[in-house]
């Protein structure tokens, strides 16, 4: 019984719905999620924040129930399973990299190059150099490169592409200095 009736337009008697095998619902989503482009059917050029591929093994792990159903909010005694795996994780990415900590907070792609852009800002401060206030950003990249630099309080420096495409070594020799972050 609901906590509160609903009202009486709302209501219905019957509620008509298609009678369709499941096979034929399955096809139907199936030929829908056809229409999403995916690094897993097709060429995608770019470092995408959202294009990334993940193994199925992920996908298929990441929809059990304990995955699926947690929420942030959850009382910390009903979640130690999933913080135990992240604590695990975050300590074989330390050892594999080599860092001395690991942080799994960003929560997208942007969001982890604003913690790195930042993390690099307070690297240099902590060494008592604070002439350092510009980060070098190719013309290539994606937006979000120039706004994080921008939102860390550093100048931004665009560095041009050459005649390829790629960075232009010279103008990027010539932008190096002791005031450069990153």
């Amino acid at each position: 019984m609901p906590a509160f009736a609903l009202p009486e337009n709302l209501l219905r008697k019957d509620l008509p719905l298609p009678e369709l095998a499941e096979a034929d619902v399955v096809r139907h989503y199936t030929a829908l999620s056809r229409f999403n482009y995916g690094v897993d059917n097709g060429f995608y050029p770019l470092g995408s924040c959202t294009m990334k591929y993940n193994p199925k093994i992920n996908e298929d792990t990441a929809r059990l129930p304990g995955f699926a159903f947690t929420h942030p909010l959850q009382p910390v005694e009903t979640v130690q399973g999933s913080l135990v795996l992240m604590y695990q994780l975050q300590e074989w990415l330390k050892e594999i990299s080599g860092f001395a900590a690991v942080t799994l907070q960003p929560a997208a792609g942007a969001h982890g190059e604003l913690t790195g852009v930042l993390i690099m800002r307070a690297y240099h401060k902590a060494r008592g150099d604070d002439r350092r206030e510009k980060m070098l950003i190719p013309d290539s990249a994606h937006g979000t490169n120039p706004a994080s630099s921008s939102m860390s309080g550093l100048e931004v420096v665009q560095i041009p592409s050459d005649a390829r495409g790629n960075v232009d070594l010279a103008a990027l020799k010539a932008a190096c200095d002791e005031t450069v972050v990153g």
